[in-house]
């Protein structure tokens, strides 16, 4: 690969760092994007093209595409949306502005930076918009009400782009990972203190067990967790493919997941999804 360009978000660290470091080394031209400048600076000094952005702020989406734009000679070949953020908590539990705060970013964000981009890869006659869903964004579990929702509106919105697209030179893929070492439970510590009253839940109880282990620093990975790489693999065959899948499975969990939403009734899935 040489001289083609991609816009990654959410590059501080996990996924969208490996990602924006492999395909560097590939030869793709990597805006890697991160919502501090601490972490952009850092990137920087990595020896990457690195720009604030956070889902979250449309004006920094749009400067950060008018900033790459301009680098560029204004094209871009690919777009990844990245960045997310998990607030845990029961659905009862979520105050309706938790819900709104957790889509601003994982969806919201996406689908406005993605309106940014469409018209260049357009006008250039090519282009790929990779969103990374999750596992969940089609096989729910209980705790991650927000995070859940978010996914299945990404989703649905991808694949509705997607077939939109039919017939245009441009691509739209979801990669749906299941367990991946990342900072996410990390991140979500703090939404979780600001959002969930759980001292006053009726599942008080439930909480305790639940926030040892949402604080849980042994390093002792979830059952089936494969490293950032194992995302990076399938964003590479998404990006470098003549003919792209339109949805990629990582981990054994999701493959799994994806087999029992298909062969088995809501009831059966119920009765063999985790309770947390």
């Amino acid at each position: 690969m040489t001289g083609k360009s991609i816009l990654i978000t959410g590059c501080s660290s996990g996924i969208g760092y490996d990602a924006a470091h492999t395909l560097a080394k590939r030869g793709w031209r990597v805006f890697a994007t991160c919502r501090k400048d601490a972490d952009c600076e850092r990137l920087q000094s990595e020896g990457l093209e690195s720009l604030r952005l956070d889902h979250a702020d449309e004006a920094s989406m749009e400067s950060a595409v008018k900033e790459i734009l301009d680098r560029t000679g204004g094209t871009l070949d690919a777009l990844f949306n990245n960045g997310a953020f998990a607030i845990p908590g029961a659905v009862e539990d979520l105050p309706t502005d938790a819900l709104r705060t957790i889509f601003e970013t994982n969806l919201f964000g996406y689908h406005h930076l993605t309106r940014l981009v469409l018209p260049v890869m357009r006008a250039q006659g090519h282009g790929r918009v990779i969103n990374n869903s999750s596992v969940l964004g089609f096989a729910p579990l209980p705790w991650r009400g927000a995070y859940v929702a978010s996914k299945y509106a990404l989703e649905g919105l991808t694949d509705t782009l997607r077939l939109e697209m039919r017939g245009q030179p441009i691509e739209v893929i979801l990669i749906e990972p299941g367990p991946i070492t990342t900072r996410i439970r990390e991140n979500a510590q703090p939404h979780f203190e600001r959002w969930i009253d759980w001292q006053n839940s009726p599942r008080r109880g439930l909480y305790e067990k639940l926030r040892e282990r949402l604080y849980d620093d042994s390093g002792t990975p979830d059952t089936f967790e494969l490293p950032p790489s194992a995302v990076t693999q399938k964003l590479v065959h998404a990006l470098e493919h003549p003919r792209p899948k339109p949805r990629y499975y990582v981990t054994t969990a999701t493959r799994i997941a994806g087999i029992a939403r298909r062969l088995l009734s809501t009831r059966l899935n119920d009765r063999v999804t985790p309770n947390g």
